[in-house]
């Protein structure tokens, strides 16, 4: 709140409080000697090098102008309906999401290409400004998203951690396959939730194009399909070769990513988009991200080590042990505790930090680590939307022109946070949404 790098203050803090409890004698200093094998251990975890990856993948195709082709061609595609501008910027973000990963990269590009489109075409700021944001966050839940690929790094370590403390001596970890799995079918149910209801809104409030503005009513421009078809082959091609070589077991998520990288150079070569000047952008810009998570994450490995040095989990396992419900009421309580967090810190510094405290003994109490991920994830994606903090709520603060308060884009993401709330409460209540899919194809490669 004042200011500091999370990063930083993470580690400081901790340290701090780490020499305190050495002068005081309530913290052992030896348990600091196992701080250089965490470090060397985050980087070198081979999950983890999915990041970078999946981070050039998308930053190659936000340069290269996919996606904008991609919002253009869609919004032909969808022009006959009313309010199919609107359905075409979510099903822009849901396929910018499956190919990029990237929130800001998203929410920024849809809201240069989209927003004064949809302002001239008679959309309400808030509507336009909700939806743009909305379907930019879709990174967070569809596949390959770099929250499954931290989350799944986190939950596998919760999950031996929670086999180890009941006997098991040969845990299993989680895969981050199965978390890309299980999130098709809560991430699809998302973007036709937000397409219902930016239909919805429409037909209660007919558009009607600004006067005077160069836009047509919708629906009133030749479609040549030709040119939608192939500016959606390309980025449906790299979305099924990277999630099709994860689902079914042909690739590591690390391995789907450098192909995935790999493809993004291809396409971007073939559109001829890319310059010596432009890959060094992209590669700083790689760069810079990467850093950032994990730096983050060694911050938060200082915390949870001297955290743990405290008597900290035994104090969150006794807690949660002793509330009403059991694993129900448990889980209740982190999700509501997720939630308000988001309205304050980024989804990176929630699943460094609190993840590994809660998720073993959520685990213990028999929560399925796949589900549990898949829940966190969308929880997670709030983080985004909720104010004041929600980072897209800022980029497209950012971007957006001076005629847009920031009134109008607080209130038009509160519908999409409550669709996001009523997909938490439907999960919860079927958690065979995220189960199935996975365990069918684990049951089909077992045979």
């Amino acid at each position: 709140m004042f200011g500091y790098s999370v990063a930083f203050t993470l580690a400081g803090c901790s340290l701090i409080f780490a020499g305190l409890g050495i002068v005081t004698g309530t913290f052992d200093p030896a348990l600091l000697k196992a701080l250089p094998d965490r470090v060397f251990g985050t980087m070198t975890n081979t999950t983890l090098i999915a990041v970078p990856l999946f981070v050039f993948m998308g930053i190659v195709l936000e340069k290269s102008q996919i996606a904008e082709d991609l919002l253009k061609n869609m919004a032909k595609a969808f022009q006959f309906l009313p309010g199919g501008l609107g359905l075409s910027v979510v099903a822009v973000g849901a396929l910018l999401a499956a190919s990029t990963g990237i929130v800001g990269a998203t929410v920024v590009t849809m809201s240069l290409m989209s927003l004064p489109t949809l302002l001239n075409h008679g959309y309400s700021k808030s509507l336009a400004t909700g939806t743009i944001c909305a379907t930019g966050t879709l990174g967070q839940i569809i596949p390959p998203s770099i929250a499954l690929v931290l989350l799944g790094d986190i939950l596998s370590s919760a999950n031996q951690q929670a086999q180890i403390a009941q006997g098991v001596f040969s845990p299993t970890p989680v895969s981050v396959g199965d978390l890309f799995v299980g999130a098709v079918i809560p991430g699809v149910l998302l973007v036709f939730a937000y397409g219902a209801y930016v239909l919805f809104s429409v037909w209660r409030s007919p558009v009607k194009p600004t006067p005077g503005s160069d836009n047509h009513a919708e629906g009133s421009d030749e479609i040549h399909w030709s040119e939608v078809i192939k500016a959606l082959i390309a980025p449906i091609t790299l979305i099924t070769v990277v999630l099709g070589s994860i689902i079914f077991g042909i690739a590591t998520p690390t391995e789907a990513a450098g192909v995935g990288a790999f493809g993004a150079i291809m396409m971007a070569l073939a559109k001829n988009q890319l310059s010596f000047k432009k890959l060094k952008a992209i590669g700083l810009a790689t760069t810079r991200v990467t850093t950032m998570v994990f730096t983050i994450l060694i911050g938060a490995s200082v915390f949870s080590l001297v955290f743990r040095g405290f008597g900290g989990e035994e104090l969150i396992n006794h807690a949660f042990q002793s509330l009403p419900g059991g694993l129900l009421g448990a889980t209740v309580l982190v999700m509501v505790a997720i939630f308000l967090l988001g309205f304050i810190l980024d989804f990176i510094e929630i699943t460094f930090v609190v993840i590994p405290l809660v998720a073993p003994v959520l685990i213990t109490l028999g929560a399925d680590p796949v589900w549990l991920g898949i829940m966190i994830a969308v929880n997670l994606q709030t983080s985004f939307l909720t104010p004041p903090f929600g980072f897209a709520l800022f980029y497209l603060r950012g971007v957006a022109p001076k005629s847009v308060h920031t009134s109008d884009i607080y209130s038009g993401v509160m519908p999409f946070i409550v669709l996001q709330l009523v997909l938490l409460l439907v999960l919860a209540v079927y958690p065979e949404l995220v189960t199935w899919l996975p365990n069918t194809l684990n049951s089909a490669k077992g045979n």
